[in-house]
C-alpha cells in the first residue's frame, strides 16, 4: 500500500493558522523577529513550509519581511486600526442583531465572561484579553457562516497586535468585561437589537481608547 502523502497547501493551512492563534493569544508581539530555524523545528515543518506559511501571512498583513533582516509580526498603524474597528460593527454588530434565542455560541460568550473574570481576579492580563478575544469570536459565530468566522480570526489577530502595542493591559482590557456581560444579558433576554446597540458602544470606547493610546505612545 502506497504512503498518504499530506496535503501541502492543506498543512500549510494548518501551520497558518497555527501561528495566527499564536498571535491571538498573545504569545507573538508586534515588532518580533520570527526565527525561521526555530519555528520549523517548534511546529514540526520544513523550512519550505514554513516560509509558504509566513508569505500568507504577510498578504494578510500579519508579518512583513525585512531585506537582509528577517521576518517580523506586523506593527499595526492607526489607520489600520480604524480599519479594523470598521471591519468589527460590520461583522459583530450584524451578529448580535439577527441572533437567534438559544444560539450554541452564546454559552461560548458566558464561557468566555466567566473566564475573563476569574483572569481578572488573578490580575492575568493576557489572560483576560485572551478570554475576552474568545468571546468575541463566539459573538461573530452567531451568523452561522464558517468564512465569517474564519476572515474574523485573521481580524483578530490583528487586533491583538494592536492591543500588543500598549503598555497598560489592565486599563486595556479589564474595563470590557462586565461590558461583554452586559452584550450577553441582552443577548440572553431576548434583545438581540439591543446587544447590537450595546456592541456598537463598546467599539466607539475600545477604538477611541487604543488610538489615543497609540498617539501618546507616539509623543512620548
Amino acid at each position: 500500500m502506497s504512503a498518504v502523502v499530506a496535503n501541502p497547501l492543506a498543512l500549510t493551512a494548518r501551520i497558518a493558522e497555527a501561528l495566527r492563534d499564536r498571535i491571538i493569544a498573545g504569545e507573538l508581539l508586534p515588532g518580533q523577529r520570527l526565527s525561521e530555524t526555530a519555528l520549523a523545528g517548534d511546529l514540526a515543518v520544513s523550512r519550505n513550509t514554513l516560509r509558504e506559511v509566513f508569505r500568507l501571512l504577510t498578504k494578510e498583513g500579519l508579518l512583513h519581511h525585512e531585506p537582509n533582516r528577517g521576518v517580523f509580526v506586523s506593527v499595526p498603524s492607526a489607520a489600520s486600526i480604524l480599519d479594523i474597528y470598521r471591519v468589527r460593527r460590520m461583522l459583530e454588530c450584524q451578529a448580535l442583531a439577527q441572533a437567534y434565542p438559544g444560539h450554541p455560541a452564546a454559552a461560548r460568550m458566558a464561557e468566555a465572561v466567566a473566564e475573563a473574570r476569574a483572569r481578572h481576579a488573578e490580575a492575568d492580563w493576557q489572560g483576560v484579553g485572551s478570554a475576552n478575544m474568545r468571546f468575541h469570536a463566539a459573538v461573530v459565530d452567531l451568523a452561522d457562516s464558517q468564512r465569517l468566522s474564519s476572515f474574523y480570526a485573521q481580524v483578530a489577530a490583528e487586533l491583538r497586535l494592536c492591543f500588543g502595542q500598549l503598555d497598560d493591559p489592565e486599563r486595556l482590557h479589564a474595563p470590557y468585561i462586565e461590558m461583554n456581560a452586559s452584550i450577553l444579558a441582552e443577548l440572553e433576554a431576548g434583545r438581540p437589537e439591543e446587544a447590537s446597540r450595546a456592541m456598537e458602544r463598546y467599539l466607539v470606547r475600545s477604538e477611541r481608547m487604543i488610538l489615543a493610546a497609540l498617539a501618546r505612545l507616539s509623543t512620548s
